[in-house]
């Protein structure tokens, strides 16, 4: 008999939850009172360290920085130390303990050093400073891991709570928990469906956008199947339970999501690599030069030889090696919020400089994510004046697209709010009405039977139906009198980011759960070679994992819940601001503005990042290759200079500045990428309009704008206009917009953030 092993219990548990926010919330706490203890510690150390009282106070208030707050390093220094290993962690501690150590030695008993001809310091702001420093890191850090579990979280809450089953035609509300395959299940309109299974009675639309991430709902009939977390439209029906459980297709993708966060194993960073090597380094030059004062120098020997190796320590502290990384994150993260690049951590910064692969969503990444008529034909001008009548048709139909035609502006300004008699649904055919007696259809092709179609309708149909685009039919009892042609249109920007990465020798691919016909059509139209129709959640993160075996460092963008697996998946993974929430949770990096053209410009961040970071250790390890040897006296014997620590503490201080101010280069670095011609280089006929449309901006000032979340709001309030392009910075308080194809006015501007984002005014 064959055993199956139990699947693992996952580790989003309450108890596991609970523990990481206590711990967030200690760190937090700790950070706080670290730096509100550090600042006066900084401003005394620098400013007045000539007063009496100085060397006091700064006792008094790095004390708890260094032993209550900062305890975690010393414990886990002491666990590297029973392990033979050392990491940051014994850098730190090392440091900032003899740093401390030695200046209370000589706050209580400067005579030791006075009697020897040596002026006593104390370095207690050294340590408090940069235990504030590595603890603010530490915080960044855990506020990012805080996010894992909350995408998981509303993944399970997609699925109901409670079901309605048939027992004996008899209704009865049971918990979810209670069903079992071969249940009869009964579905309201709007309710989500409980479980996967097979519909044996009635029919409705379901929209499944969170499985295939296509916007137009699935229609459902006898012996269709329906999944779990999926979301019934207008109609209703019953459908048998097949799959409950574990075994659903969403309980799938929930643990797939799982699989690949838990399977990622924290990036070691460069800064512990290098302080596994560096502290017995450090630890050992510095002893050695206590030893070497004590044989070569009999008289002063032990005085030069102590002052050589608390010189050593203090000048390998870690404080430009500690802030090297963290300033420049710090920065690196602020700088891609004003561009509208979220960022969640330090890790994907460093992942997204080692890209090759993108990987796109179709629905929502690179097409606006709805449909939209794209085209409309009549026969003639007289056929015009019955618009109103296919408005009315079109008003009582459940069909998904319906909405598209009557949110259409063109046919709504010739709308007359006419409405029709003897209305009737014909079942995969489209709908019926008479309007004055006359009947007048809206539909397939299959309903134009019988009917004269001009050969001009007739290519048009054809040449629409090649682009994958649907077609609808609009007729009377004798001739057809319109097409009209829906698609879900392509972003004005998606063709310029993609050919920008591609320009970049980023592979770009193209995955979406439509049929092929449309997946080929899009991939054209964007400039893709690289596609594949058709696919599932399960299946997208599956092509992740095949590139990813193939040596790729691979970047998802999408922006649906089906994409949430595949997000997880990514060694990068970014979301548009404009999707859901659970993909957002799951992702790594958000566009604000789903414009595709910010990718290109968080690559080009993370490059200047990491280069910032190498920079900025480069420097460090300089600076300690020069200082330390000077510190141990090597000079002394050449010219009699012996290193005071005083001025080791000073150089340390200097190699700090030097390293912040590298970081702070970043906030003028342009992150705008090359610009490239859009003109068509295909031979088709057919040309996207967004190719050829040219582009303009505009610069508007943006007042009642406080913080960074004003910022967010106005900008993501302007992107939702079709055609707009917009970045806000908060300082200058500016929204730079650009137009593709129309250009609004002031007025419809203001109006857009005033109904999107709140009170703030844009002034041209």
């Amino acid at each position: 008999m064959t055993r199956h092993r139990p699947r693992p219990k996952p580790c989003n548990t309450p108890e596991v939850e609970e523990a990481h926010v206590k711990k967030y919330k200690s760190l937090k706490q700790r950070t706080f009172f670290a730096i509100l203890l550090a600042i006066p510690i900084a401003v005394i150390g620098m400013g007045f360290m000539d007063r009496a009282w100085a060397g006091w106070v700064t006792w008094a208030l790095s004390t708890p920085v260094v032993f209550v707050l900062g305890r975690s390093f010393f414990g886990n220094a002491w666990k590297q130390l029973r392990h033979g290993s050392a990491n940051m962690d014994t850098l730190v501690a090392s440091s900032t303990g003899v740093a401390y150590l030695f200046s209370v030695f000589n706050l209580f008993f400067p005579d030791f050093w006075l009697s020897r001809g040596i002026t006593p310091h104390v370095y207690f702001e050294s340590s408090s400073v940069i235990i504030a420093f590595i603890l603010l890191g530490r915080l960044l850090e855990e506020r990012a891991k805080g996010n894992t579990s909350q995408a998981i979280k509303k993944l399970m809450g997609l699925q109901p709570k409670t079901v309605t089953l048939v027992i004996n035609e008899a209704l009865k509300e049971v918990p979810i928990t209670q069903v079992r395959p071969g249940d009869i299940i009964q579905v309201k309109p709007g309710e989500r469906i409980a479980v996967d299974g097979v519909v044996t009675d009635g029919s409705s639309y379901v929209d499944e956008s969170m499985l295939s991430g296509e916007p137009v709902p699935v229609a459902k009939r006898k012996d269709t199947k329906v999944y779990a977390g999926t979301i019934n439209q207008k109609g209703s029906f019953r459908f048998r339970a097949d799959k409950v459980g574990t075994d659903t297709l969403l309980a799938k993708i929930i643990h797939l999501v799982q699989d690949a966060q838990g399977s990622k194993a924290p990036v070691q960073k460069l800064v512990d690599r290098v302080a596994a090597v560096f502290v017995p380094v450090i630890m050992g030059i510095a002893l050695l030069s206590f030893i070497l004062w004590m044989v070569l120098d009999s008289s002063d020997g032990f005085t030069h030889g102590l002052l050589a190796l608390v010189t050593v320590l203090i000048i390998a502290c870690p404080c430009a090696l500690g802030l090297a990384t963290p300033t420049a994150i710090m920065v690196g993260i602020g700088k891609g919020a004003e561009r509208g690049i979220l960022i969640k951590d330090a890790e994907s910064l460093e992942t997204a400089k080692k890209v090759n692969a993108v990987v796109l969503d179709k629905t929502g990444t690179v097409t606006e994510g709805h449909p939209a008529v794209q085209h409309i034909l009549w026969t003639d001008e007289e056929a015009k004046q019955y618009a109103p009548v296919l408005l009315a048709l079109e008003r009582k139909s459940e069909h998904p697209l319906a909405e598209a035609i009557l949110l259409n502006e063109e046919l709504r300004m010739k709308d007359g709010e006419w409405s029709v008699d003897n209305f009737e649904s014909l079942t995969g055919q489209g709908v019926k009405g008479t309007y004055k007696g006359v009947a007048y259809y809206a539909g397939n092709r299959r309903l134009m039977e019988g009917k004269r179609i001009s050969p001009t309708l007739q290519e048009a149909s054809s040449a629409w139906e090649a682009e994958a685009q649907t077609v609808i039919w609009f007729a009377n009892e004798t001739e057809a009198l319109a097409v009209i042609a829906i698609a879900d249109r392509i972003k004005a920007s998606s063709v310029e980011a993609i050919r920008t990465l591609q320009a970049e020798d980023i592979e770009v691919h193209l995955l979406t759960g439509d049929n092929k016909a449309t997946a080929q059509a899009i991939a054209r139209q964007a400039g893709i070679a690289k596609y594949k129709a058709g696919v599932l959640p399960q299946d997208k993160a599956a092509y992740i994992r095949q590139l990813q075996q193939a040596g790729k460092v691979v970047a998802m963008v999408g922006d649906g819940i089906n994409d949430s697996a595949a997000l997880a998946q990514a060694d990068l993974s970014i979301a548009m601001g404009s999707g859901s929430d659970i993909a957002m949770d799951v992702a790594k990096m958000t566009l604000i503005s789903s414009d595709l053209r910010k990718i290109p410009e968080a690559l080009r961040l993370s490059r200047l990042t990491v280069r910032t970071i190498r920079q900025n250790l480069f420097w460090a390890f300089i600076y300690n290759t020069i200082g330390v040897p000077i510190a141990a006296g090597v000079l002394y014997p050449v010219c009699g200079f012996l290193l005071n620590p005083m001025i080791g503490g000073a150089a340390m201080a200097f190699s700090s500045v030097s390293v912040v101010t590298n970081s702070l280069r970043l906030r003028r670095k342009r992150l705008g990428v090359t610009s490239y011609e859009l003109q068509a280089t295909s031979t088709d006929d057919y040309q996207p309009n967004i190719l050829k449309e040219k582009t303009m901006e505009k610069q508007f000032k943006v007042s009642g704008m406080m913080c960074n979340h004003c910022r967010m709001h106005v900008e993501k309030a302007l992107n939702k206009l079709e055609g707009v392009s917009a970045t806000v910075t908060l300082d200058p308080p500016v929204a730079t917009v650009k137009f593709t194809g129309k250009e609004y006015s002031l007025a419809e501007l203001q109006a857009q953030v005033s109904e999107e984002a709140g009170d703030y005014t844009l002034i041209e």
